[in-house]
């Protein structure tokens, strides 16, 4: 159903840096791929579709995030969610959520909300129960 989702950036550079360790964390791969404007993208490793890109706006002017556009990471387990969020923070993201139980939404939402450097809001999130 998604092709890619493009996260803009003012500076790819210290976005990848800020983004890497999150993606690896959620078992995400670095896709090497050449083209003439710089961009960072990571996918499953069993799948080229969907992928998620880091880029400079195309039109040269600066990036602004959305106001109510999110993009949310699917987390293999809470221990991620936790990880993922205290990588983000610990980088420099603002946090907009610790990780949690949000069973407004569904009773095993175990999700964390924080915003990257460029102020792009994300989620990371399991759905899962917790197996006992």
């Amino acid at each position: 159903m998604i092709s890619h989702i493009t996260i803009g950036t003012n500076d790819l550079d210290r976005a990848t840096a800020f983004y890497a360790p999150i993606m690896k964390e959620l078992g995400l791969s670095r896709v090497s791929m050449e083209r003439s404007d710089p961009f960072v993208m990571w996918n499953q490793a069993y799948s080229f579709r969907p992928v998620i890109a880091l880029t400079k706006p195309e039109n040269g002017q600066p990036h602004h995030p959305g106001n109510g556009q999110m993009l949310a990471l699917l987390a293999p387990d809470r221990d991620a969610v936790n990880q993922v969020f205290s990588l983000a923070i610990g980088a420099g993201g603002k946090d907009e959520g610790k990780p949690g139980l949000r069973p407004h939404y569904h009773e095993n939402y175990y999700g964390a909300y924080f915003r990257d450097l460029d102020g792009n809001k994300l989620c990371i999130v399991c759905h899962d129960a917790v197996e006992s």
